[in-house]
């Protein structure tokens, strides 16, 4: 959530940034945020006055008794109890004019970096830099969603069975592999420095408004009505919700934690070619990394946090390119994201297997997320990344290693796996 002061000094850059989120208008929004604010500070300011005066005559009240100058105490109390009704007018005035700011507030998207480029589709976002030989495939080469079923070792109709479309069911090798990507991502996290965490995958809507998924993706949210919990669309919600409501200590920064866990997504309105097979599903696994930083160090954090996923595909042999994503393409959270995609060989194209932002304060606000610091409490800057979903860094692993005599592990997950292909 963006800060009142923050508005207030950058009236003309917060809604240059929101247009350059595509935010529908900025300028009345937020100018009614600026009046509704001046209404706040008015209204305080005339109900200290209030209160204050009230507080001073009923002190009066006691010495007029004394003094024996009863009408004049009698006109006293009965200016107090007007100032009194005046008062709970305020209050009344006060509380909805609060109410009213915090849900405009909340409608609000976090302003982009300066380096965020223009621009509203994903064709418009800045390929950063490109890694990685694309590979050379056989003849009668075959998209993942054929190999599955060839080697059988995932079945989407079992899963369309069990639960619906996007659940697959991972069998055999498939099952196998997918355990050593999670086991291999959660390595590669430890050891570079973050704590595993293993967090609750149902959340309260106090954790979704927390991070910003609510009420900005209500509709794209498993919903569990009946205890108002909603299923996770990535560990970053509980991970970095540990810290609602937290005061921490300089010494305590910065924070790395990484957990592995399911994550849900209804994606609603979903469709086409680009969708098919492990491309898009409901349900899939990812290792997501959290940090928590100081202001004047997030942004190196944010450079660290992609060269960490990076590593991560260079381990992996997959030929990757890192974009810079545009303002009308990035969440409704993020200041600045880096999006990591593969070559999928096989199709074609390139997938996006990872995200890493930086909210800057966005999240923090929301969360009551504050470092005090020489006796002062400021807030703090939350970043996550996916380190990585396993979907689509599956189905390139599968394209791009087919053989006519199988698929060719990645040397790295071989001892995660205890197999060099899958035949």
């Amino acid at each position: 959530m963006l800060q009142i002061q923050q508005i207030k000094e950058n009236k003309a850059t917060t809604i240059e940034g929101l247009k350059r989120k595509y935010f529908k208008d900025a300028e009345e929004i937020v100018e009614k945020v600026l009046c509704l604010d001046d209404k706040r500070r008015e209204t305080q300011v005339e109900l200290d006055g209030t209160l204050a005066k009230s507080n001073a005559l009923a002190k009066e009240i006691g010495g007029l008794m004394k003094a024996g100058k009863k009408d004049e105490a009698e006109i006293a109390k009965a200016e107090t109890s007007a100032l009194k009704i005046r008062s709970k007018e305020l209050e009344e005035v006060l509380k909805s004019t609060e109410a009213e700011l915090y849900e405009v507030l909340v409608t609000l998207p976090n302003l982009p970096h300066s380096s965020v480029p223009a621009g509203k589709t994903p064709e418009e976002n800045e390929v950063v830099l490109e890694n990685g030989a694309i590979p050379t495939l056989p003849e009668n080469a075959q998209p993942h969603w054929d190999l599955i079923k060839k080697y059988d070792i995932i079945d989407f109709e079992l899963g369309n069975k069990i639960t619906g479309a996007g659940f697959p069911v991972y069998k055999g090798k498939g099952a196998r592999i997918q355990r050593a990507l999670i086991n291999f991502f959660l390595d590669e996290a430890i050891n570079a420095g973050y704590t595993e965490i293993q967090p609750p995958i149902l959340i309260n809507k106090e954790s979704g408004f927390g991070t910003g998924q609510l009420p900005d993706k209500d509709g794209q949210m498993y919903h569990a009505t009946e205890d108002d919990l909603f299923l996770i669309p990535t560990a970053e919600v509980p991970i970095t919700n540990m810290y609602r409501d937290v005061i921490l200590q300089e010494t305590d920064l910065p924070i790395k934690n990484a957990g592995y866990t399911p994550c849900f997504r209804r994606e609603a309105g979903s469709w086409g070619a680009h969708v098919r097979g492990l491309n898009r599903l409901h349900q899939f696994d990812k290792i997501e990394i959290v940090r928590i930083e100081k202001p004047e160090n997030s942004y190196t954090a944010l450079e660290e946090m992609s060269l960490h996923v990076q590593g991560i595909l260079q381990k992996l042999e997959l030929p990757y390119r890192v974009l810079r994503l545009c303002g009308g393409d990035m969440s409704f959270t993020s200041a600045l994201t880096y999006d990591m995609e593969v070559w999928s060989a096989a199709q074609g194209r390139w997938l996006e297997v990872s995200s890493v932002s930086n909210f800057e304060t966005y999240q923090a606000n929301r969360l009551k997320l504050r470092m005090k610091t020489e006796g002062k409490s400021q807030l703090l800057h939350t970043l996550n990344g996916s380190a990585l979903a396993l979907p689509r860094i599956l189905a390139a692993i599968l394209e791009n290693n087919q053989t006519p005599e199988g698929i060719r592990i990645p040397k790295v997950l071989v001892p995660y796996c205890g197999f060099e292909e899958i035949a």
